[in-house]
């Protein structure tokens, strides 16, 4: 399954969630297709393929000495310190860190 497919099956683990939508829109760029909660982003799949969370800074700093992902750049090389794109072999994480950036950007507990 390709990383497009996997994430709407993602979206739609999410659907019941009323806070939560599947932007979808006529405009292309950063989050054009995103999970956002309360019209914020908080996953997607970027330009380049690759599933992105927005996580606080330490939490991504620690993920990313685990290996399983880096800080994500949107193209133009600056690093975003809070978002986290995760390496390709860690697709089985994608649900669990998928809810902790919803109640991260939902300001949840």
């Amino acid at each position: 399954m390709d990383n497009t497919s996997r994430f709407a099956a993602l979206a739609e683990t999410f659907a019941v969630v009323p806070s939560v939508d599947f932007g979808q829109g006529v405009k292309k760029g950063f989050g054009s297709s995103a999970l956002k909660v309360n019209g914020k982003i908080f996953a997607m799949v970027s330009a380049a393929d690759e599933f992105v969370v927005k996580l606080p800074r330490g939490r991504v700093e620690e993920l990313e000495a685990l290996g399983i992902g880096h800080q994500f750049d949107p193209g133009h090389g600056r690093l975003m310190k809070e978002w986290l794109a995760l390496h390709p072999n860690s697709t089985g994480q994608w649900r669990d860190l998928a809810h902790e950036a919803l109640h991260f950007v939902g300001g949840e507990k």
